[in-house]
């Protein structure tokens, strides 16, 4: 396994899916409890719990992120969450009973696989029992429905998926990230400038998307672009100590790594979020050079999002999707 976002200490991820019906559930556990915020930039978002992470509110702490296929539907997903944290005793201290706290976003995959069956809490609860240090990438959890490039439709969409990535810094801190690409854009490696993927052309070569953009292609297929099938999530973790407004800014930092990686993006039809986690276990370096390397990071995760996807050979039942997305080959 390399670099991942369990490098943080204190973090765990889960996956759990349905294979058949090519969605699932990604949970991002800070058990003993983290700073959280979030930094919302897309124009169609699916959160829950996300008031909560503005500097001026009450709570301070959160214990998992979920990421969800599905839709507004897979917020469910968050429930099972709530409760497998509640049977551990962990939670927001109340003076009644501890309540776990769980934002969760989502992305839109119903256009792939079947859009009658979606993340539910049962499936939240499982990605949490699988939760450990290892993190599986590529067509997993909530990125097993993931794709990028629908610029012409669907049916000329990539496939994409679940991407980690870490970094330790000269002091010993470490910033971990784990995102789910489905955007509307393509991606790009960031460092090379070379498409890594998106919408292709009827011969199956890619296409550029802001080329199109600039009215050198066919026809864009706006309707379907408008039923919102994107959103890029992200987690970003830290063992530094931060205050919410701190994470904030990180959050806002670190949003920078998808305009870095995926053209366009922050679209009216994508709802992109990124989340941090501060689970304070060591001194700051401060946020200058903490939202530095959390952008850099984030942008390795975005493009392993995509590349380990091809890797592990796509997803059951891809070859046989009508509306599905190609796979890379």
């Amino acid at each position: 396994m390399g670099p991942s976002i369990t490098d943080v200490s204190g973090v765990l991820v889960g996956h759990a899916q349905d294979d058949a019906a090519l969605t699932g559930c990604t949970v991002v556990l800070a058990p003993e409890g983290a700073v959280g915020a979030v930094d919302v930039r897309g124009g169609a978002p699916g959160t829950r719990e996300t008031d909560l992470l503005a500097p001026v509110a009450t709570v301070d702490m959160v214990h998992a992120v979920a990421l969800c296929g599905g839709s507004a539907f897979g917020l469910a997903a968050a429930t099972g969450v709530v409760q497998w944290l509640s049977e551990q005793g962990i939670g927001f201290p109340t003076g009644v009973r501890p309540v776990p706290i769980v934002p969760a976003a989502v992305i839109f995959d119903l256009a792939i696989g079947n859009a009658d069956r979606f993340p539910d809490a049962a499936m939240g609860y499982a990605a949490c029992s699988a939760a450990g240090a290892s993190v599986s990438e590529g067509c997993v959890g909530a990125g097993i429905g993931a794709t990028v490039g629908k610029i012409r439709g669907m049916q000329y969409a990539m496939k994409s998926g679940v991407g980690t990535w870490s970094e330790r810094l000269v002091d010993g801190t470490v910033v971990g990230a784990l995102a789910v690409c489905n955007a509307f854009g393509d991606v790009y490696d960031e460092r090379s400038g070379r498409l890594l993927a998106g919408a292709r052309a009827d011969d199956g070569s890619l296409v550029d998307a802001m080329a199109l953009l600039r009215g050198a292609g066919p026809a864009l297929p706006w309707s379907a672009a408008s039923e919102g099938q994107n959103t890029t999530l992200a987690v970003v973790a830290t063992d530094a100590r931060l205050t919410k407004a701190e994470a904030t800014k990180v959050a806002q930092m670190a949003q920078d790594a998808l305009a870095r990686t995926i053209r366009p993006v922050h679209t009216p039809f994508d709802g992109d979020t990124v989340f941090v986690l501060a689970t304070g276990r060591r001194a700051s370096p401060g946020v200058l050079p903490l939202g530095a390397i959390a952008a850099e990071v984030l942008a390795r995760a975005i493009e392993r999002s995509v590349t380990q996807a091809w890797s592990l050979g796509g997803v059951p039942g891809m070859r046989r999707e009508a509306r599905g997305a190609r796979r890379e080959g």
